[in-house]
């Protein structure tokens, strides 16, 4: 009998720059609620590729990858599957629309962030903010 081996998925989240705040995405699809544009890196993609392309497939925008933000693999940030998110800092200068899986869309500030934010997205937007304002250690260790 075959060994099955569970291994976790490998996934990247986007924060895009656009027009002074960052780009959520309304997610069509359970679990339902405001997410940063992000998805599944397909077989033979890098991770980097994978962030372009899934940025405009939920949001229509041509990005710049800036750097790469953090790694993020608590079993339990998504409730369907063990995944392990690498987090990108990208920009762009176009209109963002809605496509895909993401139902809507939104430019969100740091004060007016929607609810609810699914997945641990929340904490990778709070700890993004950190950064952002000058806490270039961020500790994100549990």
């Amino acid at each position: 009998m075959a060994t099955i081996h569970k291994n976790p998925l490998v996934t990247v989240d986007i924060i895009i720059k656009t027009q002074g705040g960052i780009v959520l995405i309304e997610r069509r699809n359970p679990p339902y609620g405001w997410a940063l544009p992000g998805g599944f890196v397909d077989y033979g993609e890098t991770i980097e590729q994978a962030a372009i392309r899934e940025a405009k497939e939920e949001t229509s925008l041509c990005v710049t990858l800036e750097e790469q933000f953090h790694t993020y693999s608590d079993p339990k940030r998504d409730t369907r599957h063990h995944t392990i998110s690498t987090v990108f800092i990208a920009h762009s200068h176009d209109i963002p629309k809605a496509a895909d899986d993401a139902k809507n869309l939104g430019i969100f500030f740091q004060k007016n962030l929607p609810n609810p934010i699914v997945f641990d997205h929340e904490k990778i937007i709070d700890d993004f903010f950190k950064y952002q304002n000058g806490m270039k250690r961020i500790h994100i260790f549990t």
